[in-house]
C-alpha cells in the first residue's frame, strides 16, 4: 500500500533569522515510516527541517517541509486515490506571527514591517495567529485513504485527552486517533471512528506500529 507519513515540527518565522517552532525531533514518524517499510508498504515520508532525529530513515521517498503552509502543500501535491493511508505525526505550529509591534519607553506602539529585528530597539508585542488546521482538510484530498491523527496533550487526564481524541474523529473526518503526552501517560491511547468505546491501550512504540500496520490490512 502508498502511505504518507508527516513527521518533526513545522515552524513560523518571526522575521528574516527568527522562528516559532515546537518542540519535535522526528523520531517516532520516522520509526513508524521504517516499520510499514518493513512491512512491505510504500512509504513517502514528509519530515520537517528542524527535526533532529538522526537515526536510520528506510522511507523510499523523503520530502522536506518547513513552515505549516509547505506541510499543507505537500500534502495537497501529494493526492492521489493510490495512496492507501495517511499518518499525519507531525507536530504543527499551531500559531504563526501576525503584526509585530515596538513599544517605545513612552509606551507608543509602531508596527514593524520586515527584516531582522533588532534586539536594541526594546521590548515587542507580537500578535499570534492559529495557523490552518491540515488534519481537517486531509478527507478533502484523501476520500478514500485511511487517515491517522494525533493527540498530544500536557494538561489534563488520561479520559480528557481520550474525549478530545474522539472530538478530533467527528471534526476532522478521521479515522484513528492516537492519544499520548503527560497528560495521558505512560504508553498510547488508540481511539477508533467505531464508536466512542473503541479505545484500546498501547504499552509502547511497538505495539502502537504493530496496531496501526493491522488497520491497513482491515
Amino acid at each position: 500500500m502508498r502511505c504518507i507519513v508527516t513527521a518533526g515540527p513545522t515552524y513560523e518565522p518571526m522575521d528574516e533569522v527568527r522562528r516559532l517552532t515546537n518542540f519535535s525531533t522526528g523520531r517516532l514518524g520516522t520509526e513508524l515510516a521504517n516499520f510499514l517499510v518493513s512491512c512491505g508498504h510504500h512509504v513517502t515520508l514528509l519530515r520537517g527541517e528542524q527535526a533532529t532525529y538522526s537515526g536510520e530513515g528506510r522511507a523510499q521517498t523523503v520530502e522536506a517541509f518547513s513552515t505549516t503552509d509547505s506541510l499543507r502543500t505537500r500534502l495537497r501535491s501529494l493526492a492521489d486515490p493510490a495512496v492507501g493511508a495517511v499518518f499525519h505525526a507531525a507536530a504543527v505550529s499551531d500559531f504563526a506571527f501576525g503584526k509585530i509591534w515596538l513599544r517605545s519607553p513612552d509606551g507608543e506602539l509602531s508596527e514593524l514591517k520586515s527584516g531582522k529585528i533588532s534586539t536594541r530597539q526594546g521590548a515587542l508585542l507580537a500578535e499570534l495567529v492559529p495557523t490552518p488546521k491540515i488534519l481537517a482538510e486531509l478527507r478533502a484530498w484523501y476520500p478514500t485513504a485511511k487517515l491517522l491523527g494525533w493527540k498530544y496533550e500536557v494538561d489534563g487526564d488520561q479520559a480528557g485527552v481520550l474525549r478530545a481524541a474522539e472530538l478530533q474523529l467527528t471534526t476532522c473526518l478521521t479515522d484513528v486517533c492516537v492519544a499520548n503526552g503527560p497528560a495521558y501517560g505512560p504508553g498510547f491511547g488508540l481511539v477508533a471512528a467505531a464508536g466512542a468505546r473503541a479505545h484500546a491501550h498501547l504499552v509502547d512504540e511497538g505495539a502502537l506500529f504493530e496496531r496501526l500496520a493491522s488497520l491497513l490490512r482491515a
